[in-house]
């Protein structure tokens, strides 16, 4: 890693709100991407790390991810002509000034969990298997979804230092994402407390995204996205795009409905929902009767999945009739 590398993210940091060296080769602050959490001004979820010899950034709440030097250039324009030039004259090798993503060729298995013990494989009292089932979670998912005693030992056996520190370190729900073949190249550990985040998903692929269900859903038939991989378990044919961004094309053919979480006012899902309407695309805007958050929720409230699946049906939109439908549900949530 070259130290203009760092030297220049040192220069930029200043402008990167609660930025923090939080160990070797790691950085984090506010993104300036998505301007991160707009209610708790404390969240920190951008990252600046050492992949090989190169920096990168990734935001692990809007999704994005760019070179050190995009990311400069995205904070102060003037620094980054700046850190181009001096990386030309100390001859630093490149035939792009932005280092490109490459990655070692992932290896997967359908076994990454073999250590770990499924929900299913638990005793009926297990504090964990007691949690997955006061969220009534289909029975069918619990042979898939497994407990992790340490989240961040167990990660580094899979990607070499991905935490620094085992400070802090504690047991996570994990929910591993398949792809087609039903090879696992990624995975969320839910926190069973109040540990922050709530969520983290570690990919072992970093050029795959982060699509839950590709091994389970038909192409052919209708398509349904929402935003975490419980609330997928409830619907039919259904994928989640843990914390993605659903405006960006989905990595998948079909007849596809969209469908975000009931918070008319979060701005962000309003941004979202904003973007996926000027697509075109179809979208569910929820009934103003509806106050539960997400279809886990709804679920707990006492709703079926039969009743869950005909309110979706019924109130899906598209086009004109979306923008008509949303400008009334954000004024009447206002």
């Amino acid at each position: 890693m070259s130290y203009i590398d760092q030297k220049y993210l040192n220069l930029v940091s200043p402008m990167l709100p609660l930025f923090k060296k939080k160990g070797d080769n790691l950085w984090n602050f506010r993104c300036p991407y998505c301007g991160d959490s707009q209610k708790s001004r404390t969240k920190a979820r951008g990252y600046v790390f050492r992949k090989k010899n190169d920096l990168f950034y990734k935001c692990h709440n809007c999704g994005v991810g760019a070179s050190l030097g995009n990311l400069i250039k995205h904070v102060d324009s003037k620094t980054y002509e700046d850190y181009i030039l001096e990386r030309y004259r100390k001859g630093v090798k490149t035939n792009n000034p932005e280092p490109e993503f490459k990655f070692d060729a992932p290896v997967f298995k359908r076994d990454v969990f073999k250590s770990l013990q499924s929900i299913a494989e638990l005793d009926k009292n297990h504090p964990a298997r007691l949690l997955v089932e006061r969220r009534e979670i289909p029975i069918e998912f619990l042979s898939d979804i497994y407990l992790c005693e340490s989240f961040f030992k167990f990660t580094n056996t899979l990607i070499k230092n991905k935490f620094p520190t085992m400070g802090g370190d504690h047991p996570r729900l994990l929910i591993p994402f398949r792809n087609e073949k039903g090879e696992i190249f990624a995975y969320q550990g839910r926190a069973f407390g109040k540990e922050v985040p709530k969520y983290i998903t570690i990919k072992l692929d970093e050029d795959a995204d982060k699509i839950y269900g590709l091994d389970r859903v038909d192409k052919n038939k209708q398509i349904y996205v929402v935003e975490g991989p419980i609330d997928s378990m409830f619907l039919n044919n259904c994928i989640a795009v843990a914390g993605a961004d659903f405006s960006k094309q989905l990595p998948i053919d079909g007849e596809v409905t969209i469908i975000f979480d009931n918070e008319p006012r979060n701005k962000e899902v309003c941004k979202q929902i904003e973007k996926t309407i000027n697509q075109e695309r179809k979208i569910v805007i929820w009934p103003d009767t509806m106050k539960e958050k997400d279809i886990n929720d709804m679920v707990l409230a006492g709703y079926s999945k039969k009743d869950i699946q005909q309110i979706i049906t019924d109130n899906t939109f598209q086009a004109a009739s979306a923008s008509l439908r949303f400008a009334e549900w954000r004024k009447i949530n206002a």
